[in-house]
């Protein structure tokens, strides 16, 4: 039996991820957590994944009390078969089909059908993901035609209701930081700004006005811009 209270967040560790789990449990009476370990380049991602969670509970007594259990699944077979910059030491670059050379091909798919089957077991109808196609890199299994046809398949091949959630569909980076505010002022804000992990690289040693990266790959590009275009909209000084 599913429940109608219950929700599965996607959480990498991330800023979009973060800000989904935040979004989750201000709207959900119980919310898990779900990670992936496939052999990515920036496992640093995974390291964080801890401490944002425990602070994060810590910003609100209601999501203390609401955040439960934290799952993390071994895909290394992801990583094993993906040729890519984020699960082979190369340079990040665009390729002939236009995507760059950071799409991990079925990466989401996969995902989502574990977060799925585990979603089934522990009894969450709702299933939070912050894929998106508003400032991406293209990617298309982010995209929401995608994410639809992913909740017919899955509802369809276990037979049960699914609500695949993306509150960050349609926001761009800078509303991104909008809804964080929103959802968890100030302090939620400067969280995913210290705490949370982007960068392809792994690069953590220097801390910008946006957060922790190398500063040049694309999300390191895209977290920062919205940053500066957040900041702008919203009257907050630079750090």
């Amino acid at each position: 039996m599913l429940s109608s209270d219950t929700a599965l967040v996607l959480f990498s560790g991330g800023q979009d991820s973060a800000t989904c789990l935040a979004w989750a449990l201000a709207r959900h009476a119980h919310v898990e957590t779900i990670g992936f370990d496939y052999g990515q380049r920036n496992r640093i991602e995974l390291d964080v994944r801890d401490t944002v969670r425990t602070r994060m509970g810590a910003l609100d007594a209601d999501w203390s009390e609401r955040l439960g259990a934290d799952h993390v699944l071994d895909l290394g077979i992801l990583g094993q078969i993906s040729d890519t910059a984020m699960t082979r030491d190369v340079t990040i670059a665009m390729q002939a089909n236009g995507l760059p050379n950071t799409f991990v091909p079925g990466r989401n798919l996969l995902f989502l059908t574990f977060a799925a089957a585990l979603a089934y077991r522990r009894g969450a109808r709702h299933i939070v993901t912050g894929v998106c196609e508003t400032d991406y890199s293209g990617y298309p299994d982010c995209r929401d035609d995608t994410i639809k046809a992913m909740q017919v398949a899955l509802n369809l091949g276990m037979d049960t209701r699914f609500v695949l959630q993306t509150p960050l569909m349609w926001r761009d980076k800078a509303q991104t930081w909008t809804l964080a505010q929103e959802t968890g002022g100030a302090a939620l804000v400067e969280l995913i700004r210290r705490e949370t992990h982007t960068c392809y690289e792994g690069e953590r040693t220097h801390l910008h006005d946006w957060g922790y990266g190398c500063g040049t790959c694309p999300a390191c590009a895209l977290r920062a811009e919205g940053w500066k275009r957040f900041r702008a909209q919203s009257g907050i000084a630079a750090s």
